[in-house]
This record gives C-alpha cells, sequence and structure tokens, in this order.
C-alpha cells in the first residue's frame, strides 16, 4: 500500500470522528457548546503531537538513554520505524566495526609498511611495518608532513616529480627499501615500503657464489687445458709428460672435491632431503676421523684423540663430513711438527666435540665469516693446502640441521679451537647396569 495513504487516511478519520462527535454534541446541547468541545478536543491533540514532538527531539539529542513511547495513531508508526532504524543503525555500526577491527589487525600483520596520506602528504595513519622500516610514530607524527619525516633526497625527487607508475628503491636506515605511492580517493594517497634487505643480500651471496664457483673451476680448468694444449703441439719426454700428467690429476681431484662439496651443501639446504636421526656410534665416528687426519697430515703432526661422552641422536654421515672437515682444516693449518688433539666429551648442556691445534691462528677480524662459501683468510695458503672453501659451510649446516652450534676461539700465530656443542636432547641416555644377586 502507498506510504502516503496509510499516514492520511487513519488521520483523516479520526480527524473526521472527532468533528462527527463533536457536531452530534452541538447538535443536541447548542453549537456554542460544540465548538467549545471542538476546540478542546484540537486543543488535546495538538498538545499529544507536541509531547510526542518534544519526547522524539529528547531522544534524537541522546538515543542511548532517552526511550520512546509507544506512540498513538500515527506516532505509533513513525517511533516502530525510528526503532527498526536505530537497530539497524547498531547493527551496521557493529559490523562496521568488527571490519575496521580485522582491517586493522590485517594491517598490523602486514610485513610491508602502508602509510595512508591526505593529498599535501600529511600523515592520517601507519602500520608497524612501516614505523619499523621509516622510522615514524603513529601517535608522534600524526598530521606533520609525511617528506619532513623521511630525510631521502631520492625520496623527495619521487616525489616531486609524481611519477609514481614505477616504484623506487633507496637506501634508508640501514635499509633497502622499495617505496611505492598508490593515489586512491580524491584527496589521499597510500606509500607502501616493502623491507628488499634480506633479497638484496641473499642476491649478493648468489652472485658471489657464483663468481667465486667459477673461479675455483676456472683455475683447474685452465692448468689442464694448458697442458693438454702443450701435449698436443709438442713432442715431451716421458719425465715431462709424466710431469704434466701428475698436475692435471691434482687439479682433477681439486675440481672432483670442490663439486662433491657443493652437492653437499646444496643437498643440506633442501628441504627436500630431511635428516633421518639414528644412533651414531661416537667412539666409531671418532675413530674414523682420526685415521682420516692422519692419513691427510703424512705423519707431519702429532694426533691425539679423547672420547668420554656418550652416543648421540643424528647422522653419522653428516656428522663425520662436519667433524672431519674441522679436523682436516686443523691438519692444513698447522706447521710440520705441531700438535692436534681431537675431544669428545660431556657437560652440563650437552655434549662437545673439540679440535684444538697449535697452529697458525686467526685473526679476529676473520673469525666472524669463516662460515661463508668461499671464505678464504690467506686466498694463497688455501690454494697451497689445496682447500675448497666450503668446508665450514657444510659445518654450519650440518650443525643446523642438528640444533646445534659451532665455537671458534683463536688467536693469530698461537692456534685455534673449534668447539661443536651438541644439546643435551641429542645425547643417547645409558641403559643402567642390571646387578645379579
Amino acid at each position: 500500500m502507498n506510504p502516503k495513504l496509510v499516514f492520511w487516511v487513519p488521520a483523516a478519520l479520526r480527524t473526521a470522528i472527532i468533528l462527527a462527535g463533536c457536531a452530534t454534541l452541538g447538535w443536541m446541547f447548542g453549537w456554542i457548546n460544540g465548538l467549545v468541545l471542538a476546540l478542546l478536543a484540537m486543543m488535546v491533540m495538538v498538545f499529544v503531537q507536541l509531547t510526542y514532538l518534544y519526547q522524539l527531539s529528547n531522544w534524537m539529542d541522546d538515543p542511548q538513554s532517552a526511550k520512546l513511547p509507544d506512540g498513538w495513531g500515527a506516532w505509533t508508526n513513525i517511533f516502530s520505524r525510528l526503532y527498526r532504524m536505530r537497530r539497524d543503525d547498531e547493527k551496521n555500526q557493529a559490523e562496521l566495526t568488527e571490519w575496521l577491527a580485522r582491517f586493522r589487525q590485517a594491517m598490523h600483520l602486514l610485513p610491508d609498511g602502508v602509510v595512508i596520506m591526505d593529498d599535501v602528504l600529511f600523515l592520517e595513519w601507519c602500520n608497524p611495518a612501516a614505523e619499523k622500516h621509516l622510522g615514524l610514530t603513529h601517535e608522534r607524527d600524526k598530521g606533520m608532513r609525511v617528506t619532513n619525516l623521511v630525510r631521502s633526497p631520492d625520496f623527495m625527487d619521487y616525489i616531486i616529480l609524481g611519477r609514481y607508475e614505477q616504484p623506487l628503491t633507496i637506501s634508508f636506515r640501514e635499509r633497502k627499501l622499495i617505496v611505492h605511492i598508490i593515489p586512491f580517493e580524491n584527496r589521499r594517497q597510500i606509500l607502501v615500503t616493502h623491507d628488499a634487505t634480506e633479497t638484496e643480500r641473499i642476491e649478493e651471496m648468489r652472485r658471489d657464489f657464483i663468481a667465486n664457483a667459477s673461479h675455483e673451476l676456472r683455475t683447474p680448468l685452465t692448468v689442464i687445458v694448458g697442458f693438454l694444449e702443450i701435449a698436443a703441439s709438442e713432442g715431451l719426454d716421458a719425465a715431462t709428460r709424466s710431469a704434466h700428467l701428475k698436475l692435471m690429476t691434482e687439479q682433477g681431484h681439486r675440481m672432483q672435491h670442490l663439486i662433491e662439496d657443493m652437492l653437499t651443501l646444496s643437498r643440506l639446504e633442501s628441504v627436500d632431503y630431511p635428516m633421518r636421526p639414528e644412533q651414531v656410534d661416537v667412539a666409531k665416528l671418532m675413530e674414523q676421523v682420526l685415521r682420516d687426519a692422519r692419513a691427510l697430515s703424512a705423519g707431519k703432526h702429532e694426533i691425539t684423540m679423547s672420547v668420554n661422552g656418550p652416543d648421540v641422536m643424528g647422522s653419522y654421515e653428516e656428522l663425520h663430513s662436519a667433524f672431519g672437515n674441522l679436523a682436516s682444516n686443523a691438519v692444513r693449518y698447522t706447521p710440520a711438527g705441531g700438535k692436534i688433539h681431537l675431544v669428545w666429551r660431556e657437560f652440563e648442556g650437552g655434549v662437545k666435540f673439540l679440535v684444538e691445534d697449535t697452529g697458525i691462528g686467526i685473526s679476529p677480524e676473520h673469525i666472524s665469516r669463516l662460515t661463508e662459501r668461499f671464505y678464504r683468510v690467506d686466498k694463497s695458503r688455501s690454494r697451497e693446502t689445496q682447500g675448497t672453501g666450503l668446508g665450514l659451510a657444510i659445518v654450519k649446516h650440518v650443525l643446523l640441521r642438528h640444533g646445534s652450534t659451532l665455537q671458534i676461539r683463536s688467536e693469530a700465530g698461537k692456534g685455534s679451537t673449534f668447539i661443536v656443542c651438541l644439546p643435551g636432547t641429542a645425547v643417547v641416555q645409558r641403559q643402567p647396569e642390571l646387578s645379579l644377586n
């Protein structure tokens, strides 16, 4: 039905009934009395309307505390509709508040920074990531111009030129940031920041790895190709040919060891190669490491060993690779006649494997970088010792897979001590001995 008819028809009927009643009374008791009665009835109706208007005005001023009456006549429909509108408004407000809370929570969890600015770059809101990236504080910096907060010439040029189609990469607060401004609505802009520091570091490591690997492979290949060209173009006597073949064999073995170490490192880093823990016979492992070290030393060093600790859970192959690399490094960097001591012992938090030597030692500034791929303290000496530069990187990844740590104590000219600490959770508990009465 038409809403106008719903309102006007009942009102007209009520007015007609009142006037008809007044006319009837006037006909019965005189027209003057009827008019007075009609006037009184109209005044009552006006008073009722004013009362409802007054209550409506109070309710509009304070909807929470004021209460609307049930109403009479058309007011009943008006008040019921107002109640429904208020109820719907409260429901919508609750949903909006919930969505706003979800939006803010999502913005807080975003790894990328988000800054909302007006058309003249005044800060309106920012999430914690933006505060971290740009050094902002929402409570302190709200209402301030972003260009006064982010002091970067490249960022200023980006703002001045206004070419926001492409993002900008800047170095700010010791971070590599990718920033992008996105206009939205009529008078607002969004500044998005992405921290590319770790990505840049990984990319740099990848470039260094490729460059170093290429260099390490190029050197022995150059030697082998050079000797082959000499052999093809010149007639060599038996002694010279034998010497060349020996050098080519050594360089071939060097390439083989390098490739094997690269494959081992790749396998250790792969998520598709999970470790399968087993009980490692430490006595057997230490004996094998000792034999390998003595074979590499060829009697040039005094190598001793002491084992006083339990077996552990882990990968025998990986632990042998890690311990063997540490022992072989001690042999390579300890002058002939030096001493090397291998130790396996238990301590309060787990077990330790130590390699102590009286070698050339390491200066403090190099210690933190020793586990990087292809990092060498002395490149010329590394070539002499036939090292691949990947041994300690392999050690680091093996220990990470075993939940273990590597400690290095060294002093140039006085030797080094490499300490592997395996946690107590890896220790195999000894079975209690049974006594027979």
